[in-house]
């Protein structure tokens, strides 16, 4: 299996993976079967989507569940790796010959509950104290970027305007980008290709 990466040159670092469906390890398994991985990673509050390629020429792979849930990791050898989040598979398709399966799955789509028109008006606080209270009222985590969270608000309002709406609007004020990933809120700089706490974030493909 040959791994290609758009960081691959950096240090000649080799991409890694981990993957467990319900709970239950099967990177091992799947590391002689995989053909490719492509996480299709959305902005905004879309959600994101996961395609697994593998062989299936002998016909013993066990299918998953349509609702399984999918959990993903991915980094370099040797190093801990990022988590990527849950996915819920969603379609299996099969093709061939050789015989291959396509597993897709996705995240939770945030779409519905940030659509929720809203009234409020904002008035002397921060960015911090905007996205905190409605990473709160979603129930999500928040992970916003140390140089936006004391940014100062003067005054905005939110004026029958969705939550998900008005946190793309403020992002944009502020040349952030807002996007919910495995159950967190992010709100950071765009293009930085850094986590909320200022770490770089690995960008890798995996194919055979």
């Amino acid at each position: 299996m040959n791994f290609s990466s758009e960081l691959l040159n950096k240090g000649n670092k080799t991409p890694a993976f981990s993957i467990s469906i319900e709970g239950k390890d099967i990177t091992t398994v799947l590391e002689n079967r995989l053909m490719g991985l492509t996480l299709t990673d959305n902005r905004g509050f879309e959600a994101d989507q996961l395609d697994l390629e593998l062989d299936d020429a002998d016909g013993k792979i066990v299918l998953p569940r349509r609702g399984a849930v999918i959990m993903l990791a991915l980094g370099w050898k040797g190093q801990p790796l990022f988590p990527k989040g849950a996915f819920t598979v969603d379609e299996i398709e099969h093709t061939g010959a050789p015989d291959r399966l396509t597993i897709r799955a996705r995240s939770a789509d945030f779409r519905e509950t940030l659509n929720t028109r809203r009234e409020k008006s904002w008035h002397k606080t921060t960015v911090g104290e905007v996205v905190k209270e409605i990473a709160a009222r979603h129930k999500l985590k928040m992970a916003l970027g140390k140089d936006l969270s004391d940014k100062p608000v003067e005054h905005i309002d939110q004026t029958n305007e969705s939550d998900g709406s008005f946190l793309m609007r403020l992002a944009r004020q502020y040349g952030a980008i807002a996007s919910v990933k495995n159950g967190n809120l992010l709100f950071i700089r765009q293009g930085q290709g850094k986590s909320a706490t200022g770490k770089p974030l690995p960008v890798i493909t995996i194919t055979r």
